[in-house]
């Protein structure tokens, strides 16, 4: 039987569905590969087809939420607008983003450390461009006069994204604030710190 390609991306989809919610519910440790499987309808030799181990899994959980986060950081900063809107919408969306795939960032956030250490450090090397892309427009306002100068932009993007990464202890959706909104306040908060 030949496979059309939806029903190929339907399952490391699949798997990568299950997994989440299993990790949020028992823990990245306390769950196997066979109940990952079993809750995502597939065989072990088609989870392996797709993934190498559960380590695979937990990273391709977070990595898939960063590689779109990557995608759009770029597209707002390579804009012609002003450096202080292109950061605006670069923090407003990469809270609205987290907040869309928040339990897949905070199980990752969560689980990180039991990742093999390989793993650990080509998703930590990949987070760190994502940051440097995001400071480097930080940089860009501080060298402008737009932004003020006495503050390392290095210090800013960790203070920034401490508070985004919390967003799981306390972001509950059906709440009095849309992911926008917050996106909105983050976004502001930045910018005014950094406005001389």
């Amino acid at each position: 039987m030949v496979r059309n390609s939806s029903e190929e991306d339907s399952v490391p989809r699949r798997l990568l569905a299950a997994a989440t919610r299993l990790f949020a519910q028992k823990g990245f440790d306390r769950t196997s590969v066979q109940e990952i499987v079993v809750a995502a309808g597939v065989t072990k030799g088609a989870m392996y087809h797709y993934f190498d181990s559960k380590d695979d899994l937990l990273s391709e959980i977070y990595g898939r939420v960063l590689r779109a986060q990557t995608e759009q950081l770029e597209k707002v900063a390579v804009t012609e607008a002003p450096v202080g809107e292109r950061l605006r919408r670069a923090c407003s969306d990469v809270v609205v983003s987290t907040i869309e795939n928040l339990d897949d960032t905070t199980i990752f956030l969560q689980s990180m450390h039991q990742l093999s250490p390989d793993k650990r450090m080509a998703v930590r090397a990949e987070r760190r461009k994502y940051h440097e892309r995001f400071r480097a427009l930080i940089e860009e306002g501080q060298t402008s006069g737009e932004f003020r100068v006495d503050k390392p932009a290095d210090i800013i993007v960790d203070f920034f994204f401490g508070s985004v990464h919390h967003l799981g202890s306390w972001y509950r959706s059906g709440g009095r604030l849309s992911a926008r909104q917050v996106g909105e306040h983050y976004a502001e908060l930045l910018l005014d710190s950094l406005r001389p």
